[in-house]
């Protein structure tokens, strides 16, 4: 009895060594369908990488462009508003030599309707001209209508 336990012992050896052998396999095969798998869900993530770095390569190459073009439009902006404040300047100077020209012909009316000197001299020359004042610039009708702007109507 001790021989057929010890074929026995032996064959359950032989059956073990193949268990192991079959454990072994599905082992494998599992390590390489996880090998696989991971291969796979490897490929999947570089590939999903490479298509949001080409997404946000498109986005700096649209980025770019709208900064050139708000860049230029500042630039044409920056020099429209350059040219309107030199011609702002150039008319501020006109205003003010035009209002001292206006200041210096009212000082001029008003001296010659305070003198007296004239009064007398347009007398003596409407005697000599025949008295109607057409040729003689200084007569009184010319003398009564000063000269009324001021610097303000210059300004918008």
């Amino acid at each position: 009895m001790g021989s057929s336990s010890g074929v026995s012992s032996g064959s359950s050896m032989l059956q073990n060594s193949g268990s192991d052998e079959d454990l072994h396999q599905v082992m494998d095969q599992r390590k390489r369908k996880r090998m696989l798998s991971n291969r796979e869900s490897a490929r999947r993530s570089r590939m999903r990488k490479q298509e949001h770095l080409t997404d946000l390569t498109d986005q700096i190459g649209l980025l770019k462009k709208e900064n050139h073009q708000i860049l230029t439009s500042m630039n044409v902006t920056n020099q429209l508003y350059m040219n309107l404040e030199a011609e702002n300047s150039v008319l501020r100077a006109q205003m003010d030599e035009l209002s001292n020209r206006l200041q210096s012909l009212n000082d001029i009316i008003d001296c010659i309707n305070s003198s007296k000197w004239l009064f007398e001299a347009e007398e003596e020359d409407t005697q000599i001209i025949g008295g109607d004042g057409f040729l003689n610039p200084w007569s009184t009708l010319c003398l009564n209508q000063p000269i009324m702007a001021s610097a303000d109507m210059f300004m918008c």
